[in-house]
């Protein structure tokens, strides 16, 4: 692993999981690991019920707007984390992936969310121990 690892998370729509995932490990981890997310088919917006439910442990990503996932993007992350988005994303060997099954926040409202959320988040710090073992 580089000095500093980079994680890519990716969904349809980098409006809701990804985009929570990405700020989980940007709180969690700091600075120890680049974090970017995008999606195959993104979004105008960040879904209104994620950034809520975020906002409520503290995280704002409303700022934050969905992306367009790209082959650069893929190749230049160390590990990349898929979240339903399929057959999308390209393949390259050498890299990392994982596929972590989560309910799809779409049309959700913030109740629907926080479990999601709060998933999501025990899968990071999973993650960041992996990454960044003491």
């Amino acid at each position: 692993m580089p000095e500093k690892p980079s994680v890519l998370f990716v969904c349809v729509h980098n409006a809701g999981r990804s985009q929570m995932a990405a700020a989980w490990l940007k709180h969690l981890a700091g600075d120890r690991v680049e974090v970017r997310s995008a999606g195959s088919a993104p979004a105008e917006t960040v879904n209104p019920a994620v950034v809520d439910a975020m906002r409520e442990v503290g995280i704002d990503i409303a700022a934050e707007t969905p992306k367009i996932l790209t082959v650069d993007a893929v190749q230049s992350s160390d590990v990349c984390i898929t979240m339903g988005c399929g057959d999308a994303c390209p393949v390259f060997p050498g890299k990392r992936y994982l596929d972590w099954t989560l309910k799809d926040p779409a049309g959700q409202g913030v109740e629907a969310v926080r479990p999601i959320r709060d998933e999501i988040k025990s899968r990071i710090e999973g993650l960041i121990s992996e990454l960044s073992p003491r």
